[in-house]
């Protein structure tokens, strides 16, 4: 794919055609102008990913240090939680209630209290790196993460058939209290800031979306998003029970495509890469399948959505040509409830592991990777708000324009 630059303050007229346009990025010194007054919409997208989670919540600091605030949430898996934390609470205790969230469930491992961290990664490097996070990713399985998850005393095969604990290896209930800790579900209901997350019936199959446009959202709707088995148990909602909406789609693009249609700035944060270097061995093998399988949803929605958005625009341009016989025609009509002149910024931040975490990078929950997820985040945004061009609408017929911003390597 072509590298174009997006530095310069007078750029070239653009040719009117809907595009995908990958920036290698430079520093910019100039401020954003107008950031919040060309979209009608500004929404924030989150993936799940487990302990890869902690990028988003870096994001989320970096746009509230930019004072770029979403007003609508959307995230499934550990992006519902944090999504759930961003909109149940005011913008001022935003970033300090994702910092608590993240600091509870990565609390260190006692052996690591001795400096050991330091020590092995000064005299080993990256090697010495990957094993610590291989140590960290067997204490979260052996033990869990405080406020999140914990094993269950036994296997669930020494349970009785039809128990919560013969079905799931791990148990949540913590989750509830934690919850509830770092999110004010009136705040997040109260319709200042939509949130909406999903999740799979486990009888039914079906895809569930749970907006507070149209319900009360609920510690349990947030947990059901993240139900993921069979390592956690399925949640409870009304008398049905509830699976991680991620085993259908991990990403929440399609309910704005969905969504009736608004001048949206999207920013779409993704927790797995989708180009990533051929496996030299069987772990690397099960690390790129988890790669492919989760992000290989996000660019199936992301072209289907440019694709409908062009079609919506050359319908409305179309009617508009039609004399009036035509125009109240049935065919006309119907062709023209599909149609409209909206305009959408799409702007990815991808997460790109380094390349000492492995297979366990989503259940591997140190602090010190948190740190780096979360300062990942930051950096990632800071340069990507430099380009002022993704505040302004797009100057094309399909009206719509995708920005994937990258870090050199």
């Amino acid at each position: 794919m072509a590298v174009k630059s997006a530095t310069s303050s007078k750029k070239p007229a653009r040719k009117k055609s809907a595009g995908k346009r990958t920036v290698r990025m430079k520093a910019q010194t100039q401020p954003v102008k107008d950031k919040n007054g060309a979209f009608e919409t500004k929404a924030l997208l989150l993936q799940g990913g487990g302990a890869l989670g902690a990028y988003q919540a870096g994001v989320y600091a970096a746009l509230a240090e930019a004072d770029v605030l979403p007003d609508w949430v959307a995230g499934i898996s550990i992006g519902a939680i944090n999504g759930a934390i961003i909109a149940g609470n005011r913008p001022e205790h935003r970033v300090e209630k994702l910092r608590g969230f993240w600091e509870q469930i990565t609390a260190l491992p006692p052996w690591s209290a001795f400096g050991l961290f330091n020590s092995m990664v000064d005299k080993g490097g990256d090697y010495a790196r990957q094993f610590w996070n291989e140590m960290s990713a067997i204490s979260a399985l052996t033990v869990g993460a405080p406020g999140f998850f914990s094993p269950r005393p036994w296997p669930p095969q020494f349970s009785p058939e039809g128990s919560r604990e013969a079905a799931s290896y791990y148990d949540t209930s913590a989750l509830k209290e934690t919850l509830h800790k770092f999110v004010d579900f009136d705040i997040l209901n109260d319709g200042k800031t939509r949130y909406t997350t999903s999740a799979v019936n486990v009888e039914s199959g079906n895809f569930i979306i749970f907006d507070s446009l149209r319900e009360r959202i609920r510690a349990e709707h947030v947990m059901a998003s993240g139900a993921l088995p069979p390592a956690l148990p399925s949640v409870e909602i009304d008398g049905q029970h509830y699976w991680d909406g991620g085993l259908i789609s991990n990403t929440p693009l399609q309910w704005v495509m969905d969504d009736p249609p608004r001048d949206t700035l999207v920013f779409q944060i993704d927790l797995w890469p989708a180009q990533g270097d051929y496996p030299r061995n069987m772990m690397e093998v099960a690390t790129r399948q988890k790669e492919i399988q989760y992000s290989s949803r996000t660019r199936f929605i992301t072209s289907r959505f440019q694709h409908a958005q062009k079609m919506r625009h050359a319908f409305a341009e179309l009617y508009e040509m039609l004399p009036d016989n035509l125009k109240h025609s049935p065919r006309a009509r119907t062709l023209n409830a599909f149609a409209d002149l909206n305009e959408y910024h799409i702007v990815h931040l991808i997460y790109h592991a380094k390349f000492y975490e492995g297979y366990s990078k989503d259940f591997e929950f140190s602090r010190a990777t948190m740190e780096e997820h979360w300062n990942a985040g930051i950096h990632d945004t800071r340069r990507s708000l430099r380009h002022e061009e993704i505040f302004r609408k797009p100057a094309n017929a399909g009206g719509i324009e995708i920005f994937d911003f990258y870090r050199s390597r």
